[in-house]
């Protein structure tokens, strides 16, 4: 599925993994309201909403923000939460940060290169690793294997 803003943005490439330093400012200007809210506001988008969710091809998610590569479809799975699932990331592409916002205790996944909200990982998930990547669709960019 083609990502229509990263032709407005200049931060966005699949393959430069340099740490990116942007201002949310900078990042309103570019991003798109949804896009801005969820990555950068650590908003989420409603449950069973996300194009995502529901979605199964072969192919590889990106970051919708800056372009780093974050999951492989097969990692993918149906949790029925709401929100697309993933056992497993990219070890480069993610890093984590305690999150207790709202009263709870969760841990927030973010982009290793840009600092995007991702989604929540929880401890739930199937084999082999245990882990459910909960992410926002609004924040994934998926590219099929047959692009590539």
């Amino acid at each position: 599925m083609e990502n229509t803003e990263a032709k407005n943005n200049p931060y966005y490439s699949r393959t430069d993994t340099v740490k990116l330093n942007v201002s949310n400012e900078e990042w309103k200007k570019i991003l798109a309201p949804d896009l801005y809210a969820i990555s950068r506001e650590a908003a989420t988008e409603r449950a069973f909403t996300g194009k995502y969710n529901e979605f199964d091809e072969l192919g590889e998610y990106y970051c919708a923000v800056c372009g780093n590569h974050l999951f492989r479809s097969t990692t993918k799975f149906s949790s029925s939460c709401g929100w697309p699932s993933f056992f497993e990331a990219d070890k480069e592409g993610v890093y984590y940060k305690r999150d207790t916002a709202y009263g709870m205790e969760r841990v927030e996944v973010l982009c290793k290169r840009c600092d995007s909200h991702l989604g929540h990982v929880f401890d739930d998930g199937p084999k082999p690793t245990g882990m459910r990547y909960c992410m926002n669709s609004v924040s994934l960019e998926f590219v099929p294997d047959s692009q590539k």
